[in-house]
């Protein structure tokens, strides 16, 4: 709540300068998104309602806003898309944007990190090509989970909840698609235009496509439902291996930023070779993950017997003290 509040307070005192016509319905969608996290935090909603609910927001900026994934820029030999497909497959991932960034939010500073390492690369982006609007939204908003985040930091004192983690979600997933038509329409030669243009915008939120990725699979593959809660995120695999909160969300965030570095310096070559390198390393770096919490776990497994031992001893000579005094107490009442 505090992140939003403070982001539309910024923007009333600092908007007057800029014009904000192109992020008008974004604005829109926003707040209506905040609310239906408001409502989900008080009296929680069905999976459906949510749903329901987020895709007005969705539609009021993909339809409304135009702000849409228009091609593939030769991913795949696809260039500009149809509209209809547009509308749908922008709605989708804006969606999953949306409920991937609220999934993280399961740790002590992690969405925060996460979303202030985005901000910080859209904010820059969007004023060195002089979108001054966009600039400023994710400036604001950086600023309001910058301020957030010292309470947020483990042992938080505050925390996002739906409110927050699927508004910052929403607004940064709509930033991003917002990169990604601006970077494609920019000449090829134009200063920062990040190549390649398709795998550029993914890579912002791959940490959180993954997690969400990771868990819908594990969970259906085991055969439940892919919104039932577990313990399955990659935050809750390195907690296994020994880190500390402030550790994995320090790891997750310089993680998020290596990725980010990769695809910007594989800039020569097409989205059809850098997003499946992407895809690999990702998947690679989840697979040595699971291998190192396995044998974390058995190492644990291993040395449980000998901290039971040592506790049952310790709980004997408890039980051998009290039995002691006992037999003290009871001799000088004898003598007396």
């Amino acid at each position: 709540m505090a992140i939003v509040i403070s982001t539309y307070l910024a923007l009333a005192i600092w908007g007057w300068q800029f014009p904000l016509p192109d992020i008008r319905y974004l604005l829109g969608a926003i707040a209506l998104m905040f609310f239906v996290g408001l409502r989900d935090d008080l009296v929680e909603l069905s999976a459906k309602k949510k749903i329901l609910l987020q895709l007005v927001a969705v539609v009021l900026v993909v339809v409304v806003g135009d702000i849409r994934i228009k091609e593939f820029h030769g991913f795949m030999g696809i260039e500009i898309l149809p509209i209809w497909f547009s509308y749908t497959f922008t709605a989708f991932v804006l969606l999953a944007l949306t409920n991937a960034f609220n999934l993280i939010d399961g740790l002590d500073g992690l969405a925060s990190t996460i979303g202030s390492v985005t901000l910080v690369i859209l904010g820059s982006w969007f004023y060195v090509q002089g979108l001054e609007s966009f600039a400023l939204l994710s400036f604001t908003l950086l600023g309001g989970v910058f301020s957030f985040l010292m309470f947020n930091w483990h042992p938080a004192k505050i925390f996002m909840g739906d409110t927050g983690s699927l508004t910052l979600g929403f607004s940064i997933g709509s930033l991003v698609i917002a990169f990604m038509d601006y970077n494609a329409a920019l000449p090829s030669d134009a200063f920062l235009r990040l190549e390649p243009t398709f795998t550029s915008g993914i890579v912002l939120m791959i940490y959180p496509l993954y997690d969400m990725a990771r868990v819908f699979t594990r969970r259906i593959l085991k055969g439940r439902h892919p919104m039932s809660p577990d313990k399955a995120h990659v935050h809750h695999f390195l907690m296994r291996t020994g880190l500390k909160h402030n550790q994995v969300a320090l790891l997750l965030g310089g993680v998020q930023i290596g990725l980010i570095l990769m695809v910007f310096l594989l800039g020569d070559y097409s989205d059809n070779l850098v997003l499946p390198i992407l895809s690999a390393v990702v998947l690679a770096m989840g697979a040595k993950l699971d291998s190192l919490t396995v044998k974390q776990v058995k190492k644990n497994v291993h040395k449980a017997p000998k901290v039971l031992e040592i506790r049952a001893i310790k709980k004997q000579k408890e039980i051998d003290l009290l039995l002691e005094k006992q037999t003290v107490e009871s001799g000088k009442m004898n003598l007396n």
